[in-house]
């Protein structure tokens, strides 16, 4: 009596191969993102002197490069290998891993409407804090001109809070030429102007707030992206409402 052979069901070849091709793209943008924040550490001196990781007061933004590159990287490299070699177990945890990632995003949502306060409060001492070292980290500092400019907006809830960093604040003490002024990044734009103007914030909170209106954003960043999130939400919500 010959013996009977268990055989799997047969994996579509255009599925595995579609599944391989996805990932391979998505393992090497893994690649690339950790490789990018590898290289910002090696230029700031950082991998030499790994201590100095703490020394900067604000959030390094090569973070984002390096926790964000290496999920890509391990996902990547789990469904690529997986679907090439119909690894279950690699398969398995890709499937896992993307589920954990998934829960993980719906959580974050449900508590930060239930803890919005709370979260509001943690954003405002986020961004002030990173006010403060705007000046000790170049790659913080074009984030933060990133923020102000993509969502119109200057200082966590006013274009005041730039009192917290040392060149911009208004105290007597402070020689700087930037005192009572705000970045470049909370200026409002000329759409006829092509150079950018850095300049342009000096002396900027000196003047009346009717005439301050006219020159920077007087919107906080945590208003401001409330009001965004809120928007994407509502046209997120559109269609299933119908």
């Amino acid at each position: 009596m010959s013996g009977k052979h268990y055989k799997g069901p047969e994996v579509s070849c255009c599925i595995k191969y579609f599944i391989f091709g996805f990932n391979v793209i998505f393992w090497f943008l893994g690649i690339t993102f950790l490789g990018i924040g590898l290289w910002a550490w090696n230029e700031k001196g950082v991998l030499s002197n790994i201590s100095s990781i703490t020394d900067l007061g604000g959030f390094d933004p090569v973070w984002l490069f390096l926790v964000v590159g290496g999920v890509m990287f391990i996902l990547g490299f789990a469904g690529c290998i997986g679907a090439l070699r119909e690894n279950t177990f690699l398969l398995k945890f890709f499937s896992v891993f993307l589920g954990i990632i998934f829960f993980l995003e719906l959580t974050a949502g449900v508590l930060a409407f239930v803890f919005k306060d709370w979260i509001k409060d943690q954003l405002y001492f986020f961004i002030n804090n990173n006010i403060r070292a705007y000046r000790d980290d170049i790659d913080l500092q074009n984030l933060i001109d990133f923020t102000q400019e993509y969502w119109q907006c200057c200082g966590a809830f006013g274009a005041d809070d730039w009192n917290l960093n040392i060149y911009f604040n208004c105290t007597d003490s402070n020689a700087s030429r930037e005192r009572c002024g705000v970045p470049f990044s909370c200026c409002t734009k000329d759409p006829a102007e092509d150079v950018i103007n850095t300049q342009c914030g000096y002396d900027a909170r000196q003047k009346p707030e009717v005439d301050q209106q006219i020159v920077i954003y007087t919107k906080g960043c945590v208003p401001q992206f409330e009001k965004w999130l809120q928007d994407n939400l509502t046209i997120q919500m559109l269609p299933w409402s119908q």
